[in-house]
């Protein structure tokens, strides 16, 4: 594995780079069991989470409009690639192919947080899955973002889904296996 966090090619603004990494818990219901899952996702990222409210009421669920259900962190840089490998030999460094879409993004679950290397389970937290979603960007992809002059990032910059497999396995070190 190599150190560099981005795809070497042969001009500098084909680079392919790790933009975002977001982590996310969904309990589906607020109260303790969701504090717990924001204190397991400070635990395992480092940072702070937000939390995520219910865009409507389901009352079979119990869950109403408005009631926090869940919490996710967004990590960048450094953090991210940090937690990304973590993450990855909790499943075993394979990633499904249907898992990256057509722009090069992809995403994974975990099924049990305790999988992660250097995590301990405490009984009186529990066990929590969690999400794993990854958007893969070049430079230049700002133009999408910033607020003056907001434009559309072209098709032909963006990221394909045959060079985020070749991120996934040359940079992070993991295989994409077609199940």
């Amino acid at each position: 594995m190599s150190n560099k966090a981005y795809l070497e090619t042969d001009h500098p603004m084909r680079r392919v780079f790790i933009g975002k990494v977001i982590v996310h818990i969904a309990t589906g219901e607020s109260g303790e069991r969701l504090q717990n899952a924001a204190h397991v996702l400070e635990q395992l990222t480092g940072a702070k989470p937000t939390f995520r409210k219910a865009k409507r009421t389901i009352r079979e669920f119990g869950i109403r409009k408005g009631e926090n259900i869940a919490c996710m962190v967004t990590l960048r840089g450094e953090q991210a690639l940090n937690f990304l490998k973590r993450a990855l030999q909790a499943v075993g460094n394979e990633i499904k192919e249907s898992s990256i879409d057509e722009y090069g993004n992809f995403s994974f679950g975990v099924t049990e947080h305790i999988l992660l290397p250097g995590v301990k389970y405490d009984p009186r937290i529990g066990i929590f899955g969690f999400d794993v979603i990854v958007a893969l960007e070049r430079p230049g992809y700002r133009v999408a973002r910033r607020r003056i002059k907001r434009s559309r990032v072209p098709k032909r910059h963006r990221v394909t889904k045959e060079e985020a497999k070749k991120f996934i396995e040359e940079v992070l070190g993991a295989k994409v296996v077609s199940k």
